[in-house]
């Protein structure tokens, strides 16, 4: 899995895998995900990331670590 972050757009790209993409579907207006051929998660982007509250983010790991 990679994330990247584009601060000039506020866009969080999450990638899970470097399959082709055949289908992308709009689960709101600033959520996207794309599917392989198989079905399989390709990439999650997410728009207005830090405007919506997902960034910081932080992994279950982060929060018992405190």
């Amino acid at each position: 899995m990679k994330t990247t972050y584009y601060p000039q757009d506020d866009i969080l790209e999450i990638k899970f895998s470097d399959k082709p993409i055949v289908r992308e579907v709009s689960q709101d207006w600033n959520v996207n995900i794309s599917y392989a051929e198989d079905g399989s998660v390709v990439e999650i982007v997410i728009l207005d990331a830090v405007a919506a509250g997902l960034i910081p983010f932080h992994s279950s790991a982060d929060r018992h670590a405190a």
